[in-house]
């Protein structure tokens, strides 16, 4: 697809994202931003920040303007296990496994680690910096941008407003979209984006030919849901099975080797007890309304 191209189909992206959105309502995290393709806005030492963003359409040769990761991470009596859940590529996962065998014995014990280990849901977008007070060098630039369920339901609601005088906007869209104000408070030892919000639709730019040199800036996406990105069911049980203290295969590398900005340590887990149900389609803990990339952070801080 060209740009012309884009532009002139822009009419039936909302119902392509629609349809995309149909796809992920049912429950099913593994890029790690290790490059400087990723930004992230910065907060002050009270735990706020703000910056501007454009989400942009879907890169060149590709259809949806986002992916969608799943990822565990979390530290066992016999150390830390993080990697990408393989639900994410519509496969069985073991951590999901054990985590519904856990589950359904029916302990609060038990139940409560299942809540500490769950998959973790991210997000990932190209994004044009508008507005970065913290680090204003970036203002200009396309990048990468990983977030969370609590931004991604401000983009669907954006797309499927709640009320009748309300009109849809794909807020992908670099003619008819909106940018996005990043507002981060901290509340209860989270990062809370409740107060980010939409400015009025508008062009990004006014000259085709500026628009066309942002899109053609955009990175692929595809790549982080490729499955070799994901290790095999037997490799992640062996790590599951190394980091939970059950014994089995052993990892090649240590959770924390693999992820090295790990600083802060989990509080040490005690042994758990059975495990034998297959997991249900619909993971109950997986309904809990909570920030999972902020706990992510939590777990890693940045």
């Amino acid at each position: 697809m060209d740009f012309k191209s884009l532009k002139k189909s822009r009419g039936s992206s909302l119902e392509k994202l629609n349809s995309e959105l149909n796809k992920l309502a049912a429950p099913q995290s593994g890029g790690k931003e290790s490059d400087d393709r990723f930004w992230k806005p910065e907060v002050d030492k009270a735990g706020n920040g703000f910056a501007i963003v454009r989400f942009l359409p879907a890169p060149n040769g590709e259809d949806v303007p986002f992916v969608r990761l799943f990822d565990h991470a979390f530290k066992g009596p016999g150390g830390w296990l993080i990697d990408g859940c393989l639900t994410t590529v519509n496969e069985k996962c073991p951590v999901c496994e054990h985590n519904s065998a856990l589950w359904n014995t029916g302990s609060k014990d038990n139940q409560a680690l299942v809540r500490n280990q769950k998959r973790k849901l991210s997000f990932i977008s190209n994004v044009y910096i508008v507005k970065d007070p913290a680090h204003p060098e970036n203002e200009g630039k396309v990048m990468l941008y990983k977030f969370g369920k609590k931004i991604f339901d401000k983009l669907n609601a954006a797309m499927n407003p709640e009320f009748e005088d309300e009109n849809p906007m794909n807020p992908f869209d670099m003619w008819e979209g909106a940018n996005f104000k990043i507002k981060i408070r901290k509340v209860e030892g989270y990062q809370n984006y409740d107060k980010s919000e939409f400015e009025a639709p508008s062009a990004l730019m006014d000259d085709d030919d500026d628009l066309e040199r942002v899109w053609k800036s955009e990175y692929p996406l595809q790549d982080f849901v490729k499955r070799d990105k994901f290790k095999s069911y037997d490799d992640l049980k062996g790590r599951l099975h190394k980091a939970m203290g059950l014994g089995g295969a052993q990892p090649t590398t240590s959770a924390v080797d693999a992820f090295d900005e790990v600083r802060e340590e989990a509080p040490r887990q005690a042994p758990v007890r059975a495990a034998a149900p297959a997991p249900k389609e619909s993971a109950p803990w997986d309904d809990q309304e909570e920030d999972d990339l902020a706990m992510f952070q939590r777990l890693a801080e940045e």
